[in-house]
């Protein structure tokens, strides 16, 4: 899998692999031939294999109880040609199945992406790195609550952190059996699992107590779990395949930012970059080879469903794109799948505030220059719901939080190392948000900074990529756990001047309009500002 640049700068994940990297997974097959047993060589069966495993794979190999009775009936079986299987835990190599024959070719693991709303996951072939099918669904904790925080709270009441991890677990299972019949590969021969996910994720998916990582100092149980078994949490791969979740460095950037970094290399480069993920929280990454900066903030939850007033998620029926022509003020808009309208995504409300604003129909402080309270997007005649979907003020005074934050955040960060806007050379977006997100509309409104769109690079997935990365590569999981040390965090709640910069950033795009010029020409063309 690759993230490859197309003719707009979108990167987008091909099965062809990002960096160049040697194949060295969590997991290893090895085929071996043994002598047979006899009066003259009456070495045990265990120790017969172990030998012979250990010129291959260095002294630390072990095989756990469970397994031991196996290797003698599969020696015997295979008439002492067998394939074993063995996983990684750290320095040491352990035998986690062994099968009569040469059975090197069916060498599997999982790379997952497990995000607060949706969960993907990539069957990859660990001889090649390829991935061999992509599989997706809704986190299964949902139905506890839509946001980190009602989960947070529910996972501190007696038996709320179980329902949750039994949720995602859930979840991952079906995805599990999903990829297997879709491939045809017995669970049990996907023998690695990797995980990018933000810090709360991870402890409701092991269990963890996730209360304080929202109460100050907003300290987690962990931020580098390590080596752990599936069969701890209960995934239905192979019982003694290693688990291993992507390092955090703080409450509010988990190994779902740092897969991205890696992903991106953008910790390889000289220049400066920036990297933002916006979801549940809004993330961002500031640094190059010699130095990185991270914090993130509550951003997401006005760009999601169930929040804004006519507001879905980005399914079949949701409108994603809007236009409204300034002088008639028509509506022209797009939904998933080309159904009727249900209702309007995130991209899809970043785009209305943009064309409203542009339209001249909301001010730079995003209030209706009429005294409307609302703007029909879809009327009732053309929508799924036979009633108008429309955008409301108070989802614009919700978006302008979210962007007010976003704003906020980046000057923050850009103070803290002494840097301009005009010193970032390159800009990633992270996620399927900043997938699908319009550009320039998220420009318009201060969501993105206004930098030259050809430096402006679309990740995609990153965090799943970087899950992916880990899985076949021993080196890039040395890698992610050297970025998580090298990176410095801060929490923004602790910063009395970003609370300052939040109160005074709600207008659009921002309260000094020499900070994107491109809008600020686009206004004037059109008459909304004088020069």
């Amino acid at each position: 899998m690759q993230l490859s640049l197309t003719e707009n700068n979108d990167i987008i994940l091909q099965n062809r692999v990002l960096v160049d990297v040697d194949i060295d997974p969590m997991s290893r097959k090895v085929y071996i031939e043994l002598e047979q047993p006899s009066l003259l060589n009456n070495q045990a069966d265990v120790d017969r294999l172990v030998d012979s495993l250990r010129a291959c794979c260095g002294d630390q190999v072990t095989v756990p109880l469970k397994m031991m009775n196996k290797v003698g009936e599969a020696l015997r079986e295979g008439d002492w040609r067998v394939t074993a299987t063995l996983a990684r835990f750290g320095a040491v190599w352990q035998v986690i199945d062994i099968e009569p024959g040469d059975r090197m070719a069916r060498h599997y693991g999982l790379a997952v992406d497990l995000g607060t709303t949706t969960v993907v996951g990539y069957l990859v072939d660990l001889s090649t790195g390829q991935i061999m099918a992509t599989e997706a669904d809704y986190n299964g904790q949902i139905q506890y609550g839509m946001d980190i925080l009602t989960r947070i709270y529910l996972a501190g009441t007696p038996g709320g952190c179980k329902q949750l991890q039994d949720a995602v677990v859930e979840t991952l299972n079906k995805i599990i059996l999903g990829l297997a019949q879709k491939c045809r590969v017995e669970r049990r021969e996907i023998s690695a699992v990797t995980v990018g996910a933000n810090s709360t994720m991870i402890h409701l998916l092991l269990g963890l107590d996730p209360s304080r990582i929202c109460q100050a100092p907003y300290i987690p149980v962990v931020n580098l779990p390590g080596y752990l078994k599936v069969s701890d949490i209960g995934l239905q791969v192979n019982p003694h395949a290693p688990l291993y979740c992507l390092p955090g460095v703080g409450s509010y950037v988990g190994g779902d930012v740092l897969g991205g970094i890696l992903a991106s290399g953008l910790h390889k480069k000289p220049e400066l970059a920036l990297f933002v993920d916006i979801g549940t929280n809004g993330e961002m990454v500031l640094g190059n080879e010699e130095w990185l900066m991270a914090c993130a903030g509550a951003a997401g939850p006005a760009l999601e469903g169930d929040v804004a007033h006519d507001g879905m998620r980005a399914e079949p029926g949701a409108v994603y794109q809007v236009r409204i022509d300034p002088e008639t003020k028509d509506v022209n808009y797009k939904t998933i799948a080309g159904q009727k309208a249900v209702g309007i995504c995130g991209s899809g409300l970043v785009d209305c505030l943009a064309e409203l604003l542009l339209a001249g129909i909301i001010d730079r402080a995003g209030k209706f220059r009429s005294r409307s309270r609302e703007f029909v997007v879809v009327p009732a005649a053309e929508s799924a719901t036979g009633r108008d979907i429309t955008f409301t003020q108070t989802d614009i005074d919700n978006l302008m939080r979210t962007k007010g934050a976003v704003n906020a955040a980046l000057e923050t960060l850009l103070e803290g190392v002494g840097c301009g806007l005009t010193d970032i050379t390159t800009f990633y977006a992270a996620g399927a948000f900043g997938q699908y997100l319009n550009l320039e509309s998220a420009i318009i409104i201060g969501l993105y900074p206004d930098l030259p769109r050809e430096h402006m690079i679309r990740l995609g997935n990153s965090s799943g990529e970087g899950a992916r990365l880990v899985l076949i590569s021993d080196a890039s999981r040395r890698e992610v756990e050297k970025i998580a040390r090298s990176i410095t965090y801060f929490e923004l709640n602790a910063k009395e001047e970003f609370m300052n910069r939040f109160v005074g950033s709600k207008f659009l795009p921002h309260t000094n309009l020499d900070y994107y010029p491109t809008v600020k020409q686009k206004m004037m063309q059109r008459g909304l500002i004088q020069e």
